[in-house]
């Protein structure tokens, strides 16, 4: 893995040199524009709009638009010498517990990895907070940008998450369809058995993109000039026309073939 900064984890007067490395990678399959009569590449060109020509990108600086096509021109110094701590170090400002923070938060996630000689109070840091059963709050500024982010435990190493703050959290009483509806006791009954019935222990190595390997499959066979198969039409959803016996019925599919075969009965000897 590639580092993509380098800084420190700041808390109280306790500082620990670190890298960050990003935690996730994204698995998509990309595809490039091609020229359909040609098949050459389709390519993107940044261009002047006064003088309508190409410009390389030693030309290119940043700019804010304070009014109308009035710009104020920001140097990459502009960026790197704002006096923001945060800046240089992730800043821990408190310790929270984990489910006090909505999962809508989250953002991106980030290994940090003690630098040379920083091993032991990365260490520290680390298993005082597994003890503690805390994440911590913290403020670090990435890519011009000050976040909000969550320090955390997992294994042996710590993670950054950074968050949302909250005026980037769009408001959900904005939905329109929320309220109205009357549902019965017996249906949540119904509902919390269909939910028991679902549950089980969080394993995600159960779980693939299906999607990406039914894709991936059909550039092959195509590559490979194999007939491609179509999937089966689906069969139109039957309509809803009573939720407590639909419920039902999907408690009694979801239970398991142990559970849904009847016990035999043994003789006495």
């Amino acid at each position: 893995m590639r580092s993509i900064w380098k800084g420190a984890v700041s808390f109280g007067l306790v500082t620990i040199p670190i890298s960050l490395y990003t935690a996730t990678e994204d698995r998509d399959v990309r595809f490039h524009q091609l020229h359909k009569k040609d098949l050459a590449r389709i390519r993107y060109k940044k261009v002047c709009e006064a003088e309508e020509e190409e410009v390389p990108e030693d030309e290119i600086v940043k700019g804010y638009e304070i009014s109308k096509e009035n710009y104020v021109v920001m140097e990459d110094k502009d960026f790197e010498d704002l006096p923001v701590s945060s800046s240089r170090a992730i800043e821990i400002q408190e310790f929270v517990n984990l489910p006090e923070v909505d999962p809508i938060y989250f953002q991106k996630s980030y290994y940090l990895e003690p630098q040379s000689g920083a091993a032991k109070p990365y260490a520290l840091l680390r298993d005082a907070m597994e003890r503690s059963n805390k994440i911590a709050l913290a403020k670090v500024t990435i890519r011009n940008k000050e976040q909000l982010a969550t320090v955390r435990v997992t294994g042996d190493a710590l993670v950054m998450d950074t968050l949302f703050y909250p005026d980037e959290i769009r408001d959900a009483n904005q939905l329109e369809g929320l309220t109205g509806a009357h549902v019965t006791e017996k249906e949540v009954d119904m509902a919390l058995t269909l939910i028991e019935a679902l549950s089980g222990d969080f394993e995600p190595s159960k779980y693939h993109d299906e999607y990406r390997e039914a894709l991936l499959e059909r550039i092959n066979s195509k590559a490979e000039g194999k007939p491609v198969e179509s999937a089966p039409v689906a069969k139109p959803a039957p309509k809803v026309m009573d939720l407590f016996e639909t419920l039902r019925a999907s408690v009694e599919a979801a239970k398991k073939p142990e559970e849904a075969a009847p016990k035999r009965k043994t003789r006495a000897a």
